[in-house]
């Protein structure tokens, strides 16, 4: 082997072990942060029923265990004592993983592309709205808030006619 190969594949190897490890430390954080939500995960199958029996939403967030960005969401939004109030009252909180295929069919139904992605739907999986993406709890508690509010009065509305 030629030194030119050696020096190439050193750094391939190189540039695989810190891609790898780096991954295997966001998955690792990543799992701390979900396993501390102060509230429950269901499958999206179960997040709809259990929507539908307790005349809830379905909060359904998208998002891959390895995304920094997803961990911020879940570390600094989720657990905030006001967001999870909101997300235990009127909602039944699922997690779709982007590397799970069930987290690639929502994606596709979706037409979703990025991380994290954090949808309200009705209990039959139609999308009523997309959060908006903002690390600010107070805010993100307003906007569930809105989006729970302008779906229970559409309800209402309807229920009047």
């Amino acid at each position: 082997m030629n030194k030119l190969t050696k020096q190439v594949l050193t750094i391939i190897a190189v540039v695989a072990l810190v891609y790898f490890g780096d991954k295997g430390v966001q998955t690792y954080l990543g799992t701390q942060a979900v396993n501390s939500l102060p509230f429950e995960i269901h499958t999206l199958d179960e997040a709809k029923a259990r929507a539908a029996k307790e005349g809830k939403l379905v909060l359904a967030d998208y998002s891959a265990i390895w995304c920094p960005s997803c961990r911020r969401l879940d570390e600094e939004v989720f657990t905030h004592q006001t967001v999870a109030a909101s997300i235990n009252d009127d909602f039944i909180y699922t997690r779709l993983d982007y590397d799970s295929p069930e987290g690639a069919e929502f994606a596709k139904t979706h037409g979703l592309v990025g991380f994290p992605r954090v949808l309200v739907l009705d209990t039959k999986g139609n999308k009523l709205v997309e959060m908006p993406l903002t690390f600010e709890p107070i805010d993100y508690a307003s906007n569930l808030v809105k989006a729970s509010s302008a779906y229970l009065n559409s309800v209402d509305d309807n229920s009047i006619n």
